[in-house]
């Protein structure tokens, strides 16, 4: 592992806004000239991972525009088009603050920033049409549930039927009853998540709903493949599901991803 703080690097550390703006940027732009003729189109998502210190987070907030998750990806659009990387028209761009860089990313030199990018390679040959969502905490209507690529839209709430903030009535695939014992229930929103079939990355995405976003609620996810939890903070940007994945939802109620029955 390279001591990104050293001090040789600490001294050429960006400090300001537009310079870790810049830093990034370039670092991207160096990593998606090595795609060029044609590769480009291969590319499913890009994702950054920044460990930063807590007095730092509102640099790098602004210098990604972390509020506006559609800015910074059309910067790194922008990067493709200069160099013809023919990006798919629907490429995802994520960034995540995390505790620690995961070991799989490309690492910047400057910077505790680690870039992946997603392709097609990348998918998990065990994937297929058919999942199980298993209720580890929380009192669901069943202990486990089977979904397949066909269903659709896989609503998760409190109550199998659900009035949501313009009074329309939403039905709850995977629910967890309001009078339940248990007391996980009560911090599942009845709007929470959802989950969809995406045939391009042939995978489940699991998505917030408007109740399982802050500041009213909450959703996460620990992966097997990235130990740092995920939370996902916009109702548009989804989180690919692999194996025993862990979801949850609110405060306690815990769902376990799986390809496989118990």
């Amino acid at each position: 592992m390279f001591n990104l703080f050293s001090k040789n690097t600490e001294e050429n550390k960006p400090q300001d806004v537009k310079a870790i703006r810049e830093a990034i940027l370039a670092f991207i732009k160096q990593e998606l000239q090595k795609l060029e003729g044609g590769e480009g189109k291969h590319i499913k998502g890009i994702r950054l991972d920044i460990c930063c210190l807590p007095v730092e987070r509102f640099m790098y907030d602004s210098a990604i525009f972390f509020e506006d998750e559609n800015r910074f990806k059309n910067e790194v659009q922008r990067i493709a088009d200069d160099f013809a990387i023919d990006l798919p028209e629907k490429w995802a761009m994520e960034t995540h603050f995390v505790d620690e860089l995961p070991e799989s990313g490309i690492q910047m030199s400057q910077l505790k920033v680690a870039l992946s990018i997603r392709t097609p390679e990348h998918i998990v040959v065990n994937k297929s049409g058919t999942a199980y969502i298993h209720v580890l905490n929380g009192e669901a209507e069943l202990p486990t549930y089977s979904i397949t690529s066909t269903d659709g839209k896989i609503n998760i709430g409190r109550e199998r039927k659900a009035q949501d903030g313009e009074g329309f009535m939403r039905e709850n695939h995977i629910a967890f009853p309001d009078g339940g014992s248990n007391a996980a229930n009560k911090y599942v929103s009845r709007q929470h998540a959802h989950i969809e079939w995406n045939s391009d990355a042939e995978a489940f995405i699991l998505f917030a709903d408007e109740g399982g976003i802050p500041p009213r609620n909450k959703v996460k996810v620990r992966s097997t493949t990235d130990h740092n939890p995920v939370k996902l903070t916009f109702t548009a940007l989804g989180h690919t599901l692999h194996e025993g994945d862990q979801i949850i939802l609110g405060e306690s109620a815990v769902l376990e991803f799986s390809y496989h029955t118990k």
